[in-house]
């Protein structure tokens, strides 16, 4: 475990975390979480960030970031039809159940993967970009060598469950940086919550953009090994975080730990910018992640991870959302904190479906 050091110590204690852990230098289900300023740049608050974990879907920030660089490029259009090849229609879910021989646009691809996650549009978008899928896998890992990613592996496009796929919470974090940074210009597809695909509306998974104000992305990711995962941005009076959540027992505690995790970060965005300006910055170190709390207390509970995947699969509330050409974005309320210490439920094994 690792906590970052130039933080307050009242903070560490905090935000401390304790691993049942799995062999040292493999991939496993570990609890990790990073904040960072994405103005500055400066870590705000870090448990973990660089253990080895399974990124699950989070990988398709990935295939995203080169779907968009193929845009930028002009080898792609939103417009492009993409054949559906028979292994690509044979991924597991989460799927849009595309068919061998059918084809789909790009944008399709792109909005498929932001909101149902589902991992037979990323391989379509990697088989056309990469000629097969481990074409594209290496397309990918010389990508993230780029952007300093050097605790990542990626085997597929999807983030189905695969021993050589891994990352950490700070390679991620990294990686969705990138994607808002180097592509502006598609940072709108990460706020899309439902589109229409051939008459049928597919709902997203990030249901936490219902409830907190300013987030406008990333990305959700569940499988079996992983634990539940979360790759989130927000924007509060002008001023953006990104932060990521890895190995949360259940998609509720990942996403009130998420929430948390931000309301802390611009606390203490707050208070530095205060203290840059020469004023006096209120006493709120103690905030700064002390919401972790509800979801430590509860990571302690013996919740099945099948009976939390279940729960999740309800029907989605739309809250109101806007639509714009098919599209629905975010808004909502935020959460709150109480104090506690972090347990991690040790999760083995690489079965099941995938968020």
């Amino acid at each position: 475990m690792t906590i970052d050091a130039s933080l307050p110590s009242r903070l560490g204690a905090l935000i401390l975390i304790t691993l049942l852990g799995l062999l040292a230098g493999t991939a496993h289900a570990g609890q990790a979480a990073i904040v960072v300023d994405a103005t500055t740049g400066r870590v705000l608050g870090q448990v973990n960030a660089d253990e080895r974990n399974y990124p699950a879907s989070l990988t398709k920030m990935m295939t995203l970031y080169l779907t968009f660089r193929e845009l930028k490029a002009g080898r792609l259009t939103l417009e492009d039809r993409l054949p559906v090849s028979a292994w690509a229609a044979n991924r597991a879910p989460s799927k849009l159940g595309l068919r061998a021989g059918q084809n789909i646009t790009v944008e399709d691809c792109i909005l498929a993967m932001v909101t149902k996650s589902a991992n037979d549009a990323a391989t379509v978008a990697a088989e056309s970009i990469g000629g097969n899928e481990k074409g594209f896998a290496d397309m990918m890992n010389a990508q993230a060598a780029l952007l300093g990613m050097s605790g990542t592996h990626f085997d597929n496009a999807s983030g189905l469950p695969d021993p050589k796929n891994w990352s950490t919470a700070r390679d991620l974090l990294t990686l969705g940086r990138a994607l808002y940074q180097d592509f502006p210009q598609y940072a709108h597809y990460f706020s899309v919550k439902e589109f229409n695909f051939n008459g049928q509306l597919v709902r997203g998974h990030n249901h936490l953009m219902d409830r907190y104000p300013g987030m406008d992305g990333l990305k959700t990711g569940f499988t079996d090994a992983s634990g539940f995962n979360l790759a989130s941005t927000a924007m509060r009076d002008g001023h953006r975080l990104f932060a990521v959540v890895l190995g949360g027992r259940t998609a509720a505690r990942r996403d009130q730990l998420m929430a948390n995790l931000l309301d802390a970060g611009f606390e203490q965005s707050e208070a530095d910018a205060l203290a840059a300006a020469g004023e006096p910055a209120p006493g709120m170190a103690h905030r700064v992640l002390a919401a972790l709390s509800p979801i430590a207390n509860a990571e302690a509970d013996p919740t099945p991870v099948a009976a939390s995947r279940h729960a999740r699969r309800g029907k989605a509330a739309t809250h109101g959302c806007r639509a714009h050409h098919g599209i629905c974005r975010a808004k909502g309320h935020a959460s709150h904190a109480h104090n506690g210490t972090i347990k991690l439920a040790n999760r083995a094994g690489a079965k099941g479906g995938q968020d």
